[in-house]
């Protein structure tokens, strides 16, 4: 009977165990998909204020410019709106605004000539 009664105990925590696991498991889900939402949420957020202080031709650089330099552009970005936030913006940024600001702040790449003699 002691075999029968050990058997049991174990099963029941066993049982206990894959229960804790699961409840785990559905939190850390949760948890991925509320950051996923609340990421998803701020990059909303940040495309409004971008659509307010760009005109669309800027817009449209800068989205061209983001698919070579996603890093760098990001960081224009993040710029310009902590610009925008603090007013220190006048008016609208339009693409020779645009393309001034970008040579400031992206640095130069260089051009790598390879010759064959």
């Amino acid at each position: 009977m002691a075999d029968d009664e050990l058997a049991e105990i174990r099963r029941r925590r066993l049982q206990e165990l894959q229960a804790q696991q699961a409840a785990r498991q559905q939190l850390s889900a949760q948890d991925a998909q509320a950051q996923v939402d609340a990421q998803a949420e701020q990059e909303a957020q940040k495309e409004a204020i971008l659509r307010q202080i760009l005109t669309p031709e800027a817009r449209e650089r800068l989205a061209r410019v983001k698919i070579a330099r996603p890093d760098e552009v990001r960081n224009v970005e993040n710029q310009l709106i902590g610009l925008a936030q603090s007013g220190r913006l006048g008016s609208r940024i339009d693409e020779e605004q645009l393309k001034i600001i970008l040579g400031r702040l992206l640095p130069n790449q260089r051009d790598i000539n390879i010759r064959r003699k």
